[in-house]
């Protein structure tokens, strides 16, 4: 009969400092998170608290349970509800991912899989557009949508999505073709595969975490996007929810409802949530890896 194995001192001081250092570990990691999460607590609390409560009370915990200031925020003062502005939000938003996956997809795969002229500088010149502030486009795009008459529409917000203007996404799409073995893409036009048959059945789905990562991006940026529609849309009838939140905060009668600006604010909150969290798999694995696997 074999004896039990009794582990050495060395062995139990081993294991004694592992567990401690994974007690720190989880200590520390549990403390950054609450520091993190609490203004979002904080915010959910105020959704429920008074004015006077909001600004008196650091505590997250409301004293009663009142839904009046979602009732009344989404009413909103004006012949529109807050339902009619998420609708105008996702009616530009949701295009602009779509043509936005759509153009960088095409141009990644136009810089990684093929040799033309100039190749090199023309990338270059893309890469350097990442460089340029927003700012300095500004007042010639406004001309320019004055010009076609296009003002107070969606289209100056969309448009330039069809063109591959974002590339930061064409950049990270290009990097994850590049470490995609060109052997798939042989083995696909032996059997018959043209160029976008390539890309729609061998390349498409390995680029699923990078469209999802480039989707998350898109949909928050877009979504929070403020003086993109502060300039092109006039019309209270199109106000996204970033230019209704803005127009929540009653100044001509001086008394601001913080309640149900904080309770509009959460509720504008959730979309880009859900989606980070129902494809938070993906994302991390799009935004840390560069290629498949195996």
């Amino acid at each position: 009969m074999k004896a039990a194995y009794v582990p050495s001192a060395v062995e139990l001081r081993k294991r004694r400092k592992d567990a401690i250092s994974a007690i720190l570990r989880y200590v520390v990691l549990t403390l950054v998170a609450v520091v993190m999460i609490y203004p979002i607590l904080w915010l959910v609390g105020a959704t429920f608290k008074t004015n006077n409560e909001i600004f008196t009370s650091v505590s997250f915990i409301p004293k009663r349970i009142d839904f009046t200031p979602y009732i009344n925020g989404w009413n909103t003062r004006t012949k529109f509800t807050f339902a009619t502005f998420f609708m105008n939000t996702f009616s530009f938003v949701v295009p602009k991912i779509i043509f936005c996956l759509v153009s960088s997809t095409l141009v990644a795969y136009g810089f990684a899989r093929f040799e033309f002229p100039c190749k090199k500088l023309l990338f270059s010149l893309l890469m350097a557009t990442m460089f340029l502030p927003a700012v300095v486009t500004r007042i010639p795009l406004y001309i320019l949508w004055k010009q076609f008459g296009l003002l107070d529409t969606y289209v100056p917000l969309i448009a330039p999505t069809v063109f591959a203007n974002e590339p930061f996404f064409v950049f990270m799409l290009i990097q994850f073709l590049r470490s995609v073995p060109t052997y798939l893409d042989e083995a696909a036009i032996i059997d018959g595969c043209n160029s976008f048959g390539v890309l729609w059945r061998v390349l498409l789905p390995a680029l699923k975490p990078a469209l999802i990562s480039c989707t998350i991006f898109q949909f928050v940026w877009s979504f929070n996007d403020f003086l993109g529609p502060l300039i092109y849309v006039t019309s209270l009838a199109k106000y996204p929810v970033a230019l209704a939140l803005k127009m929540s905060i009653d100044q001509s009668s001086g008394i601001v409802e913080w309640n149900q600006i904080l309770a509009m604010s959460f509720l504008a909150l959730l979309p880009a949530l859900i989606l980070f969290f129902a494809a938070q798999k993906y994302f991390v694995e799009g935004v840390t890896s560069s290629g498949v696997k195996g």
